[in-house]
């Protein structure tokens, strides 16, 4: 049997990567209006950082915690609520839109921003009409205990913080 890291690092490479990487460089190489942000294109870097290091964070996440892969087809075996996923229930596709408006803002491509905003609202269904039903018959009542604990998308407030 393949290991789960090996299993995640190759869904990385093909599925994330096509559409976080080979997608998005695909559209703002076409012919599409730019913008000129100037030296202020390097603003994009700190989202695409952000997005970067929480996707890299949850993949490890699902690989030690998990003991599986982000693939829908290959999910982990045990309910990961650690690491980013304390704070809000979808940190990989929250860091994964990071990522695309990081490269809007770096390629200077409008077209990207709407290439995120349909990135967000397909996940957003895939979120509500497989993933969470898929998870509560998976892992049930820990699922529900979660779910009701930890937001969907806008992280909560660390306690102790304000």
């Amino acid at each position: 049997m393949i290991p789960p890291g090996v299993r995640t690092a190759l869904f990385a490479a093909l599925f994330m990567g096509a559409i976080l990487l080979y997608v998005p460089y695909w559209l703002a190489s076409g012919g599409a209006p730019r913008l000129d942000l100037g030296h202020w294109r390097y603003a994009g870097l700190l989202p695409l950082a952000a997005g970067i290091a929480g996707i890299v964070w949850c993949l490890r996440d699902f690989i030690v915690v998990g003991r599986g892969t982000p693939a829908p087809f290959d999910p982990p075996r045990q309910l990961v609520v650690t690491g980013l996923y304390r704070y809000v229930r979808n940190p990989m596709y929250v860091s994964a839109l990071l990522l695309l408006i990081g490269e809007a803002i770096l390629l200077e491509a409008p077209v990207l921003l709407r290439y995120a905003a349909g990135f967000f609202i397909v996940v957003h269904l895939f979120v509500v009409f497989y993933e969470e039903p898929t998870l509560r018959r998976t892992f049930g009542e820990s699922y529900v205990r979660y779910r009701q604990s930890v937001p969907r998308w806008l992280p909560r407030r660390v306690k102790g913080t304000g």
